[in-house]
């Protein structure tokens, strides 16, 4: 298994890392087969999983069992887990809760924003954590574009810093200008996973259900589709109704 030693090689070798969202056994076993890098247990699975209209929605309890789920599913693939919405408040909490994701399964936790305390804290029992900047869906109003003014941008490098200081496994930059993701990649000594911040990153991370685009949504402008399951599997639901009724 990778660990955030190799993360760091990775980085410095310039060779790009994997990361792919995964809520179930079946699927983690697919993305390890094909040598994903790394595995988010994120909280998306809210919106793609369990038809919630926010990820703010899923409870700690659920992400225990999807994260379990997932390690079932594997056998040698580093997996990082979504600490839910309220979930990281206060330190004391924010404690108890990673280690109950990390006793599920998870290798590090994902943590939105910059509750310091509570992310030092978990560093301080010696568990692994990964930053999110730039859009936060847990408290986002809109899901615009993050750090297009000078402010904004300044305060995402600043928070980029701050958290690289803490000495994460990676950080996540969502739906930000490539230029501030190519800045904060240089500027931070931790890899840096891209999902809408440019190919600058160190590495990328998208949904799983948006690249097989499994739903008939509209994905986000930055997804990149490998597949139409949704297609494919109306389809073959189809040809299965038709098999039932003849034969």
């Amino acid at each position: 298994m990778l660990t955030t030693s190799d993360f760091l090689a990775m980085k410095r070798g310039g060779k790009k890392i994997s990361m792919l969202t995964s809520y179930d056994a079946a699927f983690a076993r697919m993305a390890e087969a094909a040598q994903i890098d790394m595995l988010l247990v994120g909280d998306s699975a809210a919106n793609v999983l369990l038809g919630m209209n926010r990820t703010a929605e899923i409870s700690m309890e659920i992400m225990q069992v999807l994260t379990a789920a997932v390690k079932r599913g594997t056998s040698n693939t580093y997996i990082v887990c979504d600490m839910p919405f309220g979930s990281d408040g206060d330190p004391k909490n924010a404690v108890r809760n990673a280690k109950l994701l990390i006793n599920a399964g998870a290798n590090a936790v994902k943590i939105e924003g910059t509750p310091l305390e509570s992310m030092r804290a978990i560093k301080e029992i010696g568990i692994d954590i990964v930053g999110h900047l730039g859009l936060l869906p847990q408290t986002a109003i809109d899901f615009k574009q993050r750090g297009k003014s000078q402010e904004d941008a300044e305060k995402i490098l600043g928070d980029a810093i701050t958290i690289d200081e803490l000495k994460p496994c990676a950080i996540v930059l969502e739906h930000i200008p490539a230029e501030l993701g190519e800045k904060i990649t240089k500027a931070a000594n931790a890899p840096t996973i891209g999902i809408g911040a440019g190919n600058c990153t160190d590495g990328q991370v998208l949904v799983m259900h948006d690249i097989l685009k499994m739903h008939p949504f509209k994905t986000p402008p930055f997804v990149q589709t490998f597949e139409n399951f949704w297609e494919r599997g109306v389809s073959a639901f189809a040809e299965y109704k038709k098999w039932v009724e003849e034969k």
